[in-house]
């Protein structure tokens, strides 16, 4: 016991300790519970035109299915912060599984509305729990465990585009129902990823995560704490505020603008969305090794010049700039969710679930403000006022470098 208070934890634990497996099976799981979550802002053409829905109701769809998951993750975080339960993960795909059940059966524009905010209530079940097994099976690559476990995520978000356009589109909500065997993949991969969980939990007891965690201070006072969290939560707002605007208008933006059918606008879409699941790779890994300021420096600001430049281009150049915006911002997601874990030691599942929480809730909020807007003064308007968004990386001047900090630096 004595050892590993004074060794680093990253030391403490090779390499070759990392549970690949484990990170693989929750990363593919990612996949399947965001892909089905992906579906429903690319089912928004095929919704509007058969409900005869503005672009407000449209949004508020977004905020049924981000808000329920925006409010909930934080209390399934801290609770299990205290109390893990591996088989929440099944629990949550269970939940995702009766969502996409009613979204393919939905009769009316109000039963749309409790299908997605039932997704939502999975995805805040599975979320906060899989993200502390992520950093459970990381052997200390906390970063590259966090970029494996988002880019499945990333890549499931891709995938919806592409499940619709070929599976659903142009006139079949009801074929939604095939999307249930992925679902059906998911428990019974997560039982077994469940199952190495509670053997681990035995193994360790039940406040070993929780202990580890706080050996290590992060020699900041509170009030650096709090400055540092507020930064981060605006730079999530930023972040998810502008993708938002991509995930769920792109399409409608693409068709006003260039007069592309909604089939070709899903092509688009899904373009932009590997390029997001693309980045979110890179993130993690590169902040182990320089550090995860850095990587936040980078990917918020670095993406402002090519988000000023997209209401400008044309249909080309479009596609070009929303691919390197994608990989761009996707980078930040996991350098960011560290670096706040690392702020609070011994919170992982209340940090995780409130960044999951926020990032949800503000994307949700942001896509039902967006659309209101969207109905007034056009969708290129709007396009044209989220640019600004990425300006606020500058307040990453603000953040601690955590690095310099535990050296003595």
């Amino acid at each position: 016991m004595n050892r590993s208070l004074t060794a680093p934890e990253t030391k403490a634990i090779t390499p070759e300790q990392t549970a690949l497996a484990i990170l693989y099976a929750l990363s593919f799981s990612h996949l399947i519970n965001d892909s089905i979550q992906s579906v429903i802002p690319s089912i928004y053409p095929l919704l509007r035109e058969k409900f005869t829905l503005s672009l407000g109701q449209v949004g508020f769809i977004m905020f049924a299915l981000q808000g329920t998951a925006s409010v909930l993750q934080p209390l399934v975080g801290t609770f299990t912060d205290r109390r893990p339960l591996p088989f929440s993960l099944t629990l949550g795909m269970g939940l995702t599984t009766g969502g996409i059940t009613l979204l393919a059966l939905a009769p009316s524009y109000h039963a749309i509305l409790v299908a997605a905010g039932m997704i939502g209530m999975g995805s805040s079940v599975f979320h906060p729990e899989a993200s502390r097994l992520a950093r459970m099976a990381s052997g200390g690559k906390h970063g590259f465990a966090q970029s494996l476990f988002q880019v499945g995520g990333n890549f499931g978000s891709a995938l919806g585009p592409l499940m619709v356009r070929f599976l659903i589109m142009p006139d079949h909500q009801a074929r939604a129902l095939w999307l249930c065997a992925l679902t059906f993949i998911g428990v019974i991969i997560l039982v077994r990823v469940a199952n190495w969980y509670r053997e681990k939990l035995r193994a360790r007891g039940p406040v070993a995560t929780t202990k580890t965690a706080a050996r290590h201070p992060n020699n900041l006072s509170r009030r650096q704490v709090i400055l540092a969290m507020t930064v981060l939560i605006i730079l999530i707002f930023s972040k998810y505020v502008y993708l938002s605007s991509l995930s769920s208008y792109y399409t409608f933006y693409l068709m006003k603008r260039f007069q592309i059918s909604a089939e070709q606008a899903q092509l688009y879409l899904f373009l932009f969305l590997f390029a997001v699941a693309s980045g979110t790779i890179i993130g993690g890994p590169v902040g182990d090794r320089i550090g995860r300021k850095y990587v936040i420096w980078l990917s918020i600001l670095g993406a402002a010049p090519f988000a000023w430049l997209l209401p400008e281009a044309n249909l080309f150049w479009t596609a070009v700039l929303s691919v390197i915006i994608g990989i761009v911002l996707a980078s930040a997601f996991s350098a960011i969710l560290v670096y706040a874990q690392e702020l609070a030691p011994g919170k992982v599942g209340l940090i995780a679930g409130l960044f999951f929480g926020f990032a949800f809730g503000i994307g949700g909020i942001g896509s039902a403000m967006l659309g209101n807007m969207a109905d007034r003064i056009g969708i290129v308007s709007v396009f044209s006022i989220v640019r600004y968004l990425p300006l606020l990386g500058l307040l990453t001047v603000f953040l601690p470098n955590l690095e310099k900090r535990r050296a003595g630096v």
